[in-house]
């Protein structure tokens, strides 16, 4: 039975939000029990409902980011609507945006106006460089800011830099606004203050870039680009086995070489070997420690394979795919699925990644059409169904 309320029942939300940073930031707030309303534009909301339509006509960006939230359509260049979103402002306990750099500002919804006039209320400015310096007002879109923060440099095969195949920048950078609205929170229940908070894509992905960060700037040179390999660990990479599947294992110290070697490899000669008993020298000679590797499971299928180093101790996966992924046994042995409510009807969803054993599960309420939740919202202000009525005429809200 349910003995605890889900952390931050009773916070109200307000995000003027768009693309997935940001969107991702309030998502894990409403998985948390807090009420996010999305204030969205009325020609088209969130630009992220239109990169694609993939989740049965809905775009799987926009699905991913914005479930359990309510929209609220409503144009902020109309003085009559940017009023409407300042009284919601000034019920929330928290304001997350992600505008255009110096858009916000201009609208008076930055962080620094805001909380000097509601000193109680967390105010997140999430940008992609930051507010100074002198790329402050470049557009940064996720591919590009993981060009300039390096991780493209070491992603890849030596021949081919790659970005990663998630939005690792927005990713980031939703995460970290998320510890930070929770950490302030934390704040404001000893003090009873609130306060600004920054995020910026770059420096979020930069404290992402610690390895090859600390490993350039004191060993000399940058981490090679090694594909599925480690630049400083070896054994560590893909073996094909006899099906055609793909094994990978890492092998993390010089402890689990010996146990590869004598149980997997059965060639326990190699466990003393000067050529491959320590890391340093299976990373130098890292040909010849593949070679050996690739030959022992090229004869065993991948479930023969994944058998043979579980039975070792050695860690191992699969390579599987995205299809893969959505019929994992481990996923669904935990029961880590859900569907949730959306325009196109019900979606598979999974459970957020924090759960709570003493407590109710996480809401995952439903992914909310453009403006579906205008009316009440706004009717919560006091606005009447007359003034709604001229709003909707006037194309202030949708």
């Amino acid at each position: 039975m349910s003995t605890q309320p889900l952390p931050l029942e009773g916070i109200t939300v307000v995000a003027v939000e768009q693309a997935v940073a940001a969107p991702f930031a309030t998502r894990q707030l409403a998985d948390l029990g807090a009420r996010v309303i999305k204030v969205e534009r009325p020609d088209g909301g969130d630009f992220a409902r239109g990169y694609d339509t993939a989740a049965r006509g809905l775009a799987s960006h926009f699905v991913w980011c914005n479930r359990g939230k309510e929209s609220v359509a409503v144009d902020l260049k109309d003085g009559r609507g940017l009023g409407l979103v300042r009284r919601l402002v000034a019920g929330a306990d928290v304001f997350v945006q992600n505008l255009a750099q110096g858009a916000a500002a201009r609208l008076g919804l930055d962080a620094a106006t805001l909380c000097a006039a509601h000193p109680r209320l967390i105010a997140v400015d999430l940008s992609g460089y930051g507010p100074g310096g002198p790329y402050a007002h470049k557009r940064a879109y996720d591919m590009l800011v993981q060009c300039e923060a390096g991780l493209v440099s070491v992603t890849g095969t030596e021949e081919q830099p790659v970005k990663s195949g998630i939005p690792a920048a927005d990713i980031a950078a939703g995460m970290y606004a998320y510890a930070g609205v929770l950490a302030a929170l934390v704040r404001r229940g000893t003090t009873g203050r609130g306060g600004p908070v920054e995020v910026s894509l770059l420096d979020s992905l930069a404290e992402w870039m610690g390895h090859p960060l600390h490993h350039g700037m004191h060993g000399g040179t940058a981490p090679a680009r090694t594909g599925l390999a480690h630049a400083v660990i070896a054994p560590y990479d893909a073996y094909p086995t006899v099906d055609g599947s793909l094994v990978l294992l890492s092998v993390q110290n010089d402890r689990e070489w010996r146990r590869l070697a004598e149980q997997v490899l059965e060639r326990p000669d190699l466990a003393d070997d000067p050529a491959f008993a320590t890391n340093t020298a299976r990373v130098a000679g890292r040909t010849a420690t593949d070679a050996v590797v690739a030959g022992a499971l090229a004869p065993l299928t991948a479930a023969q394979a994944l058998a043979r180093l579980d039975a070792a101790g050695i860690a191992c996966a699969r390579l599987n795919t995205v299809a893969d992924l959505a019929q994992h046994p481990q996923l669904a042995a935990r029961e880590r699925w859900r569907e949730v409510g959306s325009p196109v009807g019900p979606l598979r969803s999974l459970v957020p990644p924090v759960t709570y054993p003493d407590g109710p599960e996480a809401p995952m309420g439903r992914v909310p059409g453009l403006g579906d939740d205008t009316d009440v919202v706004l009717g919560e202000l006091g606005v009447t169904p007359e003034e709604l009525r001229v709003l909707r005429a006037d194309g202030v809200v949708a």
